[in-house]
């Protein structure tokens, strides 16, 4: 395997499966990236842009946006559906890795094999006063893409009566139960929402006794025939290699390991299109639909059922392992070479994946691009600056977590920050998620960047003047590739997109031309994405202080603990938290003063790199501390005590994941209190950790 941070090129070596045609492609592709390259780039000075300024680097970045190179890289990477494990998914990790190539920039692939998931055979036809009816699964025209499936559903055959279950959470099996209508047995008709993810739907459909699950996502009129594809498997990463890299010769698990087996639903399921499930559901007589579910249903729906139409509902798939590839390019550091800002997007794809993810590939093609510029032109970071295209995202963050995990230990003393963009464009308006102590470096940023919708104004004017204002949301999903860095590994990460929701997601419709279509006709939001995207890593890299401010971080754990207060009995204390959130602000305090003094000084010419060297650390480190190695009760590979996935009451609390659950799974039982305080002493100790590392000093009189 390589180095986790190499600085040559590994071509050939690292891609076993590699076919003699793939490497011609690759090589033809090096040259086209060449001259495409050659065509858009315009170097400054070599010898002007070595005394270049942050702010005349931001300049020239900025100036070299181009939004038809953008517009060409989508086009190449969304030629053919490219899901990850398979030869095209291949060919699409060579494509980038001969775009990094074709700029000198130190490339290289990281293989891993791992369980994967892929359909054999699925049918669905409905029987109900005499009539069958044959439905069509796959989406009209789309031999070339993968027919629709749940990755790692479970194979079955059933045929019993059709039950819809609305969002298929627990209010809603309450619901039913209260109306007398049973669900044991039947095929359960769910539609997509709720907050609740696959996995969730299908283990709490199994626990309430439902044969099968037949799942589609509410459609606009023109995409009523398309199928939301996805993964039904719980947590992240390999299932066969949990909490360790699934390298070649890696311990494995078996697949009847009861470790692995419990990642997977208990019962088989399929999604289907809108159209196949309202179909269904006009048939459906029995129950009547509870009031609280109205609102959106449409009118057709007359009842829930059972009955008296029956599913036979079949479904056959095969769990194998198989290869796949993360690419990088490396642009080392020139003072600090040992301190890594990571840039990362997954390229793997249900199908053609123009927006979800290679609207984000593309931007970060671009911003590769962009940063050769600068590099051909004698800059190089103060800090080493890493791109990371990951595979495997799809099927539950395979890529990134693997490399996580093979490289925890690097990530834990020298990882700065890791910035992900997934779907770099779903539509208007920016939607940003960051840990808290990169607020203020997100907003500055905006500032710089043309607003791709507003002819005369900045990204933050549009986003400060929109409903509610800058909203900068926390990192608590477990949706996009920053969850491995920021819940495992303890990064202070972002998470950039542009639109809420775009209505061929997963789909076969997910293509170029929707995008040029509809999604971003100019490109003008992808340029917007890599110029936040860029300038945020230029100044993580660059700043001779890593622009970081806790006590943002400080007054977020304030207004947390403030709002879990409201939800805790009287004799639950929250003052160890209190406690340890003051001396957090204090060591945030102190750490903002000494980042003042240090730029102060420097500005007067004094450089003082040993003490920049050890704030940017303590600053750096601060995050590790709200790590706690038991991690969270039921999921302790999540180990992050401030943010983390909540699975349980369906809560909406979107911080101190381990209290929320302690919450909702002992309060009112014996013992509950103490275990709900015990968890907030474990809080606790995970603030004061951060703040002993944010102060930089062991707690000893001398």
């Amino acid at each position: 395997m390589p180095q986790p941070f190499p600085s040559t090129i590994i071509l050939a070596s690292t891609a076993p499966s590699c076919t003699l045609l793939s490497l011609f492609s690759c090589i033809l592709l090096v040259s086209l990236f060449s001259l495409h390259l050659h065509h858009h780039v315009s170097p400054l000075s070599q010898q002007h842009h070595k005394s270049l300024s942050l702010d005349a680097l931001t300049a020239s970045f900025l100036s070299s946006s181009n939004n038809n190179t953008i517009s060409d890289y989508l086009h190449s990477l969304t030629l053919h559906p490219h899901l990850a494990g398979t030869q095209p998914s291949l060919s699409t990790a060579l494509l980038v890795l001969s775009h990094f190539i074709s700029l000198n920039l130190s490339a290289h692939l990281s293989n891993y094999t791992t369980l994967l998931s892929y359909p054999l055979h699925s049918s669905l036809s409905s029987h109900s006063n005499s009539t069958t009816t044959h439905f069509s699964l796959p989406e009209p025209h789309s031999n070339d893409v993968v027919s629709p499936y749940h990755a790692y559903s479970p194979s079955g055959s059933v045929y019993s009566t059709a039950v819809f279950v609305n969002y298929g959470r627990d209010k809603d099996y309450n619901a039913l139960e209260a109306l007398g209508v049973s669900v044991k047995g039947c095929v359960a008709i769910v539609r997509r929402g709720g907050d609740m993810s696959r996995n969730a739907v299908v283990t709490k459909a199994a626990k309430n006794g439902v044969a099968a699950v037949v799942m589609y996502t509410e459609a606009e009129a023109n995409y009523k025939n398309g199928v939301e594809r996805g993964t039904v498997m719980d947590g992240m990463g390999d299932p066969l290699t949990p909490g360790w890299a699934s390298v070649a010769d890696a311990e494995r698990l078996g697949f009847d390991d009861p470790d692995v087996v419990k990642r997977f639903p208990a019962i088989p399921s399929m999604p289907v299109s809108s159209e196949t499930a309202e179909e269904i559901m006009r048939t459906l007589e029995g129950g009547r639909v509870p009031e609280e579910w109205k609102g959106s249903l449409k009118s057709f729906v007359k009842g829930i059922g059972p009955g008296p139409t029956k599913l036979n509902f079949t479904y056959k798939g095969e769990k194998k392992l198989a290869t796949i590839y993360n690419v990088f390019a490396v642009i080392r550091g020139s003072e600090e070479p040992d301190r890594y800002v990571l840039l990362g997007n997954h390229r793997d794809a249900w199908t053609y994946g123009a927006v979800d993810p290679n609207s984000g590939t593309a931007t970060l093609l671009d911003i590769a691009r962009r940063y050769s510029i600068l590099k051909n032109s004698g800059w190089n970071p103060r800090r080493t600056i890493v791109l990371c295209s990951w595979d495997a995202e799809e099927f539950g963050m395979i890529g990134s977590t693997e490399w996580v995990e093979q490289n925890l230990a690097t990530l834990d003393s020298k990882a700065v920050a890791y910035i992900n963009v997934d779907c770099a464009v779903q539509g208007p308006g920016l939607f940003a998620g960051a840990t808290p102590q990169l607020d203020d470096l997100l907003v500055e940023v905006t500032k710089k960047v043309k607003d791709p919708d507003s002819e005369y104004a900045t990204v933050y004017e549009n986003w400060a003047s929109s409903n509610g204002g800058v909203y900068i949301g926390r990192l608590d999903r477990v949706d996009s590739d920053f969850a491995p860095f920021l819940h495992h590994a303890g990064v202070p990460s972002i998470d950039l997109y542009y639109g809420k929701d775009f209505p061929v997601y997963h789909t076969a419709f997910d293509s170029y031309n929707w995008m040029r279509n509809f999604g971003d006709p100019f490109f003008q939001r992808h340029m917007a994405v890599a110029g936040i995207w860029g300038l945020l890593a230029l100044h993580l890299a660059d700043d001779p202080i890593i622009p970081f401010n806790y006590l943002s971080y400080a007054s977020q754990l304030k207004d947390y603990t403030s709002i879990l207060s409201n939800l805790l009995e009287v004799s639950i204390s929250l003052y160890p938290i209190t406690a340890a959130i003051q001396e957090f602000e204090a060591a945030a305090k102190k750490a903002e003063d000494e980042a003042k003094k240090l730029r102060e000084h420097e500005t007067n010419g004094y450089n003082m790199p040993l003490k920049k060297r050890a704030l940017n650390d303590r600053l750096m480190l601060a995050e590790r501390g709200f790590l706690d190695t038991e991690g969270i009760q039921g999921s302790r590979w999540f180990r992050h005590l401030v943010y983390g996935p909540h699975r349980v009451g369906e809560s909406r609390l979107s911080y101190f994941p381990s209290i929320v659950k302690a919450i909702f799974q002992s309060a009112g039982l014996p013992g509950g209190q103490a275990e709900i305080q015990h968890e907030i002493w474990r809080v606790a100790r995970g603030i004061q950790r951060a703040a002993y590392l944010l102060n930089g000093e062991i707690n000893i009189k001398l």
